[in-house]
């Protein structure tokens, strides 16, 4: 009997759950369409590549507040019908009730977590390609981004990074290639450091090497402090920097070391990476607050109602997570306490009031 009523309740929750996702997603990309590329001449074909290799992401995205949804209309719909005071006459209490609901929602968590690690960093890099280059038609703009090397090609020139930190314009271990008209290579330089000023970078502790056509030798000079002008698409290599969306967890962690080493400041990415793990549990805690909000109003649930709630508790709970993610990134909280302490709390809270709930 018991395995039967569960069946119930998680079918009736997967119902709410995948129809409250198709409805998140699809609202979301008809409204990013309509903004940016309703009126674009970029090619059918590319804008449809382009949002069907976002889906995956997206859907990650949308995640928590379509388990939160599938909880308040799940209880909402059994308090409605008074299924729900019968299975608590029969002797089954709120948290036996919620359950099959619970595990649901930790299963599609791990799973989705586990694809957006694997998975969505390597369909996010093609996007990106499909963006930059066929439809902003500014291939300059994108940079193939590595753990460890950024290659980088304006005109005729080829740009190596070995770090960039695109929030604070200072790039490491700079090599870059200047070729002639014919793809000759002309001139080499390379840098320890460089700030980047838009069009002007100033170069420290490097050298500039020549290769003269009339002579197979080539020219070298040190420098301690040198300042370059680079081209106009060049000077935007800082909005194509490093995304954390690229990277899987353990890209971003070499990533983090490596910046680290070359005595650049982290603190960024290190709350990205921090809420990589914190926002797996995003699902779990916005459910496990659409309950005691769902059961104490189930009697006068209905679909606005219930629309309602969802919409109220997921704009307070993104609030809250993204105050403490941007307080993480400014300094006020270290990384761990900034990305998981909002869960931390909303989870407390939740729980405060089931107890309340019961009495």
């Amino acid at each position: 009997m018991i395995g039967i009523i569960d069946r119930y309740i998680a079918k009736l929750f997967l119902g709410f759950f995948l129809g409250g996702l198709i409805v998140f997603v699809t609202l979301f990309v008809t409204v990013d369409f309509m903004s940016n590329f309703v009126r674009s001449d970029a090619p059918f074909q590319s804008i449809v590549s382009y949002y069907l290799l976002s889906l995956p992401a997206l859907i990650y995205q949308m995640m928590p507040v379509a388990c939160l949804m599938g909880v308040v209309f799940t209880l909402g719909s059994l308090g409605k019908t008074n299924e729900l005071t019968a299975l608590f006459a029969s002797g089954m209490s709120l948290a036996r009730v919620s359950v099959p609901i619970l595990a649901l929602v930790m299963l599609i968590s791990s799973v989705s977590f586990f694809l957006n690690d694997r998975v969505v960093p390597i369909l996010n890099q093609k996007k990106n390609y499909i963006y930059f280059v066929e439809i902003r038609k500014q291939p300059g703009l994108y940079s193939t981004v590595k753990t460890d090397r950024i290659w980088y090609r304006s005109g005729n020139a080829l740009y190596n990074i070995k770090t960039l930190q695109a929030d604070t314009a200072k790039a490491m271990g700079l090599t870059m290639y200047q070729f002639d008209s014919t793809w000759r290579l002309a001139q080499m330089i390379t840098a320890q450091s460089v700030s980047l000023q838009g069009a002007s970078w100033d170069l420290a502790n490097g050298t500039v090497t020549i290769f003269p056509t009339d002579t197979n030798v080539p020219l070298t000079q040190a420098f301690k402090q040198k300042r370059i002008t680079v081209s106009e698409d060049a000077k935007d290599l800082q909005s194509s920097g490093q995304s954390t969306d690229s990277l899987s967890l353990k890209e971003l962690a070499r990533f983090i070391k490596k910046n680290k080493e070359s005595g650049l400041d982290t603190l960024r990415y290190e709350v990205d990476y921090h809420s990589k793990f914190s926002f797996a549990m995003a699902a779990f805690v916005m459910s496990l607050i659409g309950i005691p909000f769902s059961v104490g109003k189930a009697r006068s649930g209905s679909a606005a109602f219930g629309a309602g709630i969802t919409i109220g508790l997921a704009f307070a709970y993104w609030a809250f997570y993204s105050s403490g993610l941007t307080l993480g990134r400014y300094g006020a909280l270290p990384p761990l306490l900034a990305a998981w302490t909002p869960n931390v709390l909303m989870a407390g809270f939740a729980i405060f009031s089931l107890i309340r709930l019961r009495r």
